[in-house]
């Protein structure tokens, strides 16, 4: 029986969130650092409003990095735990997650911090505490949660008293808005699909369909044995 392995597009936001990151960085090692400096750094307090790419900062920071160990130190988080969370709450859904906390973070940042702000940290911390709320029911707090809020900000609040370099504040904002998300966003609802008659006597040949595969799926390539 030949079986078929195929390359998916699991997680499409998490995904594309990660790639264009890593485009960014490579642009930017390839314009001699100028393209993060120009358009992926949040500004710092106090904020200068006669610049109106300064607006546009507090949403796009999350895609610039510093370096590489930077990228590659938040997008291991941000690779394990973001289609974790896509698949339990939609792609859609998980955008706006992410979108949200961008926006706070660099408002935060611009409001309250001298300094400025770029990296995915306020959305990894996001993740981080997100995927502790996973398994909520109504009515309970888990224990796992409060050990990670415990640990987390307990460590940025260490962190940051030891270095100015730590977006401490930033850290936490993400942090806060994934707890918000996990107790007041339900996961999405999956609906049981059940096969055609046609499907029900057709042999099985080994070959997935595409009916069985994820809505947030895009198959991108088969490989046989």
């Amino acid at each position: 029986m030949k079986k078929r392995w195929h390359l998916s597009y699991n997680a499409p936001v998490t995904l594309t969130f990660s790639l264009f990151c890593a485009l960014i960085l490579l642009m930017d090692s390839l314009l001699q650092r100028h393209l993060i400096p120009a358009l992926f750094i949040a500004p710092g307090a106090p904020f200068n409003y006669h610049d109106p790419l300064n607006f546009l900062r507090l949403l796009t920071h999350v895609f610039g990095h510093a370096d590489w160990n930077h990228f590659l130190g938040n997008f291991a988080f941000v690779l394990l735990l973001g289609p974790l969370m896509e698949e339990r709450y939609g792609s859609p859904m998980l955008a706006l997650m992410m979108t949200i906390t961008a926006l706070v973070t660099g408002v935060i940042n611009a409001c309250l911090i001298p300094t400025q702000l770029l990296g995915a940290s306020g959305i990894v911390f996001m993740l981080i505490v997100l995927a502790s709320l996973s398994t909520i029911e109504k009515g309970e707090i888990p224990i796992s949660f409060l050990f990670i809020i415990a640990i987390y900000i307990g460590r940025e609040l260490l962190t940051g008293a030891k270095s100015a370099n730590v977006a401490t504040f930033a850290h936490i904002a993400g942090g806060l808005c994934g707890s918000l998300f996990g107790f007041l966003i339900a996961p999405k609802k999956r609906s049981p699909k059940k096969p055609s008659a046609e499907k029900m006597r057709a042999p099985y040949d080994g070959v997935p369909s595409r009916e069985s595969t994820d809505d947030d799926s895009t198959v991108i390539g088969t490989l046989e044995l």
